[in-house]
């Protein structure tokens, strides 16, 4: 996978923000949870930008989120509740490029993909 550059904004945020005083794998799981559970806005409007072995989105395919997965779904990557077909899905949140209407979530979504596009783990 090829690294993204450095946002320095967008670094600090994520180092005195969302996984400050995180010092192993689980409190950063955790840190970020919290982060998106208050950032989010849902439901919001996402689409599939890349697709995973592990999901039935296509690329293209417009969904509603939802809601977050629970904690515990959550502890190896952030998923992300959708509506599909008459139930709800989790799917991986790295998946969906954000459509909603306010700053604050895209802005989180992106932070979420900046994280993993940099290689960083929990």
């Amino acid at each position: 996978m090829k690294r993204i550059p450095e946002q320095p904004d967008r670094e600090n945020r994520i180092a005195f923000e969302i996984v400050v005083d995180a010092y192993d794998a689980a409190e950063r799981a955790m840190g970020w949870y919290c982060y998106l559970q208050d950032e989010l806005q849902v439901p919001f409007k996402a689409t599939c930008r890349s697709a995973r072995a592990t999901s039935p989105l296509e690329v293209g395919v417009e969904v509603e989120v939802v809601d977050l997965a629970s904690e515990d779904d959550c502890m190896s990557e952030i998923f992300v509740l959708v509506r599909y077909a008459k139930s709800r899905l989790a799917v991986p949140l790295e998946q969906l490029a954000c459509h909603a209407l306010d700053k604050q979530t895209c802005q989180a979504v992106a932070d979420w993909h900046y994280w993993v596009a940099r290689g960083y783990e929990y």
